[in-house]
């Protein structure tokens, strides 16, 4: 597969506000369902690497990964959205997003199982969350996208982690980091 190095549009916005216009969504696979993400938060693809476990960790953190010199932690999308953890298939990828909390940016792995394709949605056609209905919890959702006549669930990838949690990760990057070494989550 490669990597695959995704430029962020500053046009594109998850937040689009007049009529006729499209946002752009990198749509993946999760324990066989179809989830996206706006691609404004998504700074590459790449393959599965060697991912190193870290001790005392919950189970949805897959551990951390050498990304160019940096520590970078990997969660198991899987296991975060309660659906067990992934199963590592040639198609296993790990998609790099950055997380915003506050003023800062972190960036942190999303390990699927599957990424697809790249979805244009038109405004018109991305709707609230769901009320009740999701297996997935209505805070990890920002939108549902109609794309035909299917809805694709649109993750709000700032709520996947919460501070708390995202604090814990930016420590075991720190910690897991030999001295010396630049840490970019």
């Amino acid at each position: 597969m490669g990597e695959l190095v995704l430029s962020n549009r500053s046009t594109a916005s998850s937040h689009a506000e007049s009529d006729g216009e499209v946002t752009q969504y990198l749509t993946f696979s999760v324990a066989e369902e179809r989830l996206a993400m706006s691609i404004d938060a998504v700074k590459e693809i790449i393959e599965t690497p060697v991912v190193t476990r870290v001790p005392m960790t919950p189970d949805y953190i897959r551990g951390v990964i050498n990304l160019r010199g940096n520590v970078v932690p990997v969660i198991d999308l899987g296991a975060r959205l309660g659906r067990g953890p992934i199963t590592l298939t040639k198609r296993s990828c790990v998609v790099l997003v950055e997380v915003r909390v506050g003023q800062d940016g972190h960036v942190l792995g999303m390990l699927v199982d599957e990424v697809r394709n790249i979805l244009e949605i038109p405004f018109e056609d991305i709707k609230p969350p769901p009320e009740f209905g999701s297996e997935i919890r209505t805070d990890f959702i920002e939108a549902m996208g109609r794309v035909d006549d299917v809805f694709v669930i649109i993750l709000s990838v700032d709520h996947v982690l919460s501070m708390q949690e995202l604090a814990a990760l930016r420590k075991l990057s720190q910690e897991a980091a030999p001295s010396g070494t630049d840490v970019e989550p």
